[in-house]
């Protein structure tokens, strides 16, 4: 989609790049070139994520450091940070992840949470025609004892710098992907004057264009929210439920908000995906004595337990995962820990239909299944 820009390619500049997905979906389309990038993971030694980036795209341009320590470089002028007509990243979700107890999210005033300011910066400095930001769903709720603050504040963070903003949740099984995958999407267009009136309609967006809604599970309701972000955050109660929706727009200190669904594309399935392999490496495949571990840590539990710090008693319960994984199905959510051959909740086993014995997903399966191809 080239958002009404007139003579592709149109630029880009990339933040939190990973492995590249949204290069790889920004280039495929022959209208966007990205023009600058960085990723950079703290603590981790080899830079895995970005060593996989270069050598798919390249060193030009791409910067692998504290994307703290670049800003403050380009500010110093020692490196440029070009102009772009987009910026775009999956900026750092462990800090809202639901993978992450409640009692550790810490939105925005986390480590990672915080690095929204670093986006905030080159919005500042650039004002970049677009931004797409991706990130999870919990973020519409972050922190956990004031629901939907961190998410306020963005918004109000976004309109201070000329901004109207839409966002929009989306499940990637629901538009025809093997995984079933939620994320929010936030787009950001800076204000011309054809954007003076806030749309009367969710529908009439540009996410609404490109995940077609299929209908409303609640009522749109609208709602004021200052642009100062100090005044944002203060409509924020503890213990209320988030007033943001899984569809929206801000524009001019005014929410249009909503619950839809997806207009259902036919997702692929675990099935298709792993039909694809040929041969799968022995240690793949589950030993027999270790299967009553998987199963025991797939299964439902409840038990009580004590926090470390307070000491305060608590339930902990977590339901059921199928185990094996059903094949005719999206896959869960793919997590960061699938690799090594340990038993884990949360790694995938299927059974694999050639052999009839269980084992864990190759690499390559779960390249596929996040939308690379095989061998990234």
């Amino acid at each position: 989609m080239g958002f009404g820009l007139k003579k592709p390619p149109f630029t880009a500049l990339e933040l939190f790049a990973g492995v590249g997905g949204f290069r790889v979906a920004l280039e495929q389309t022959r209208k966007w070139r990205v023009i600058w990038s960085n990723q950079w993971e703290p603590g981790e030694r080899h830079q895995h994520a970005s060593r996989c980036y270069t050598r798919h795209f390249g060193q030009q341009n791409h910067f692998c450091e504290d994307i703290r320590v670049v800003l403050d470089r380009a500010d110093r002028q020692e490196l440029e940070l070009p102009n772009h007509d987009l910026l775009v990243g999956g900026f750092p979700c462990q800090d809202f992840s639901v993978a992450k107890p409640l009692n550790q999210a810490y939105g925005l005033t986390g480590q990672k949470g915080e690095l929204w300011w670093q986006i905030d910066r080159v919005i500042q400095r650039k004002q970049p025609r677009f931004v797409l930001l991706e990130n999870v769903d919990r973020l519409l709720k972050s922190p956990v004892h004031f629901r939907g603050r961190d998410f306020g504040i963005i918004l109000a963070c976004l309109a201070r710098r000329g901004y109207k903003v839409e966002w929009r949740v989306a499940n990637a099984a629901d538009f025809g992907f093997p995984q079933r995958r939620r994320r929010v999407f936030i787009l950001a267009q800076r204000l011309e004057d054809n954007l003076r009136v806030l749309p009367l309609k969710l529908e009439k967006t540009l996410l609404a264009r490109a995940l077609p809604f299929g209908k409303h599970l609640t009522r749109v309701a609208g709602f004021e929210l200052p642009t100062n972000m100090d005044e944002a955050a203060a409509l924020f109660v503890r213990g209320e439920e988030s007033p943001f929706r899984n569809a929206g727009i801000y524009l001019h200190g005014q929410v249009l908000t909503a619950d839809v669904t997806a207009k259902q594309m036919s997702a692929l399935t675990l099935r298709d995906v792993i039909s694809n392999t040929s041969d799968v490496p022995e240690h793949f495949f589950l030993e027999s004595s270790e299967i009553p571990k998987w199963q025991k840590l797939k299964d439902a539990k409840k038990e009580p337990r004590r926090h470390q710090k307070s000491g305060t008693e608590y339930v902990y319960a977590e339901g059921r995962l199928p185990f094996p994984d059903p094949l005719d199905a999206p896959a869960r959510t793919i997590l960061t820990g699938e690799g090594g051959s340990s038993p884990s909740r949360f790694k995938h086993v299927v059974l694999d239909p050639k052999t009839n014995r269980l084992r864990r997903l190759v690499p390559e399966e779960l390249e596929e299944l996040n939308g690379f191809e095989r061998g990234w």
